[in-house]
C-alpha cells in the first residue's frame, strides 16, 4: 500500500513537471535571468496552476525535492507553512539560492509559521550573506508590524557600520530595514535619513517613472508623504 501511494505521488509530480514545462516561455526566462533567477514560467500562470492544485503539503515537498526553480516556487504556493519544522526551513533556505525562491520562502512560508522569530535571530547572525539577508527581511517585518522588544537604535548602529560594504542581497535587505525604521518610527526618522545620506547606498539605482526609489532618504520621504496625505 505504501509503495502504491508513493507511486501515485511520484506520478503526480511527473504530471505537474510536464505542465510546468509546457508553460515555459523563453521571454520570461530572459527577463528572470537578468534578476538572477533561472525559470521560464510566467508567475501569473504559475499562480493559476497553484490555485487549481490547492494546498497539498506532500506534493509541495516532492516538488521542492526536484530542485527545479519553477517547481519550488509552485511548492511554496501550495504548501502549509505551519507544517514545516525549524530545521527543515533552515535547510530549505540554504538550498534556495535563487532570489525569487528565497523571497517566496521567507514571505509566504517562514513569516506565516511558528519559527519566524527563532529563525530571524539565527539567520541575521549567519556568516552566509544570503542567509543573513533572510534574517534582515524578517527583522524588517517586525519593524513594520511588531516592533515591541526590538532595539531599533541598535539596528541602526549595525546598518550604519555594515551596510555600505555588504554583498548585494544583504545590502538590499539592510537598506529595506533602514527605510522601514525611518518610515514607521518618527523618533528614529532623522537618523535613518542621515545614515542613508552618508552611505549613499542605492542612490543611483535606476527607477522607472512613477516608482519609488530604493534610496532610503527618498523612500522614507515619499512613504511618509503618502501616510500624511
Amino acid at each position: 500500500m505504501l509503495d502504491r501511494r508513493r507511486e501515485v505521488a511520484e506520478t503526480t509530480v511527473d504530471e505537474v513537471m510536464a505542465e510546468l514545462a509546457a508553460l515555459e516561455d523563453p521571454r520570461a526566462r530572459e527577463v528572470n535571468e537578468k534578476q538572477g533567477d533561472d525559470h521560464a514560467v510566467n508567475l501569473t500562470k504559475l499562480r493559476a496552476l497553484a490555485k487549481r492544485l490547492k494546498t497539498q503539503q506532500d506534493l509541495a515537498r516532492r516538488l521542492w525535492e526536484t530542485g527545479d526553480t519553477a517547481a519550488r516556487l509552485l511548492a511554496l504556493l501550495i504548501c502549509r507553512p505551519k507544517a514545516f519544522e525549524r530545521g527543515e526551513l533552515d535547510a530549505m533556505l540554504r538550498d534556495a539560492r535563487t532570489p525569487k525562491v528565497q523571497d517566496w520562502l521567507v514571505n509566504y512560508v517562514v513569516k506565516k509559521g511558528p519559527h519566524a522569530e527563532e529563525l530571524r535571530l539565527a539567520w541575521s547572525a549567519d556568516p552566509d550573506p544570503v542567509v543573513a539577508s533572510a534574517g534582515w527581511a524578517l527583522t524588517t517585518e517586525r519593524v513594520a508590524k511588531r516592533p515591541e522588544g526590538l532595539d531599533l537604535a541598535g539596528l541602526l548602529d549595525v546598518i550604519e557600520e555594515e551596510m555600505k560594504g555588504a554583498p548585494d542581497r544583504l545590502q538590499w535587505a539592510m537598506n529595506h530595514c533602514l527605510a522601514q525604521i525611518g518610515i514607521d518610527h518618527a523618533e528614529h526618522r532623522a537618523r535613518a535619513i542621515g545614515i542613508g545620506e552618508r552611505l549613499q547606498v542605492l542612490r543611483d539605482y535606476p527607477t522607472s517613472p512613477g516608482c519609488t526609489s530604493p534610496y532610503a532618504p527618498a523612500w522614507i520621504a515619499e512613504m511618509v508623504r503618502r501616510q500624511q496625505g
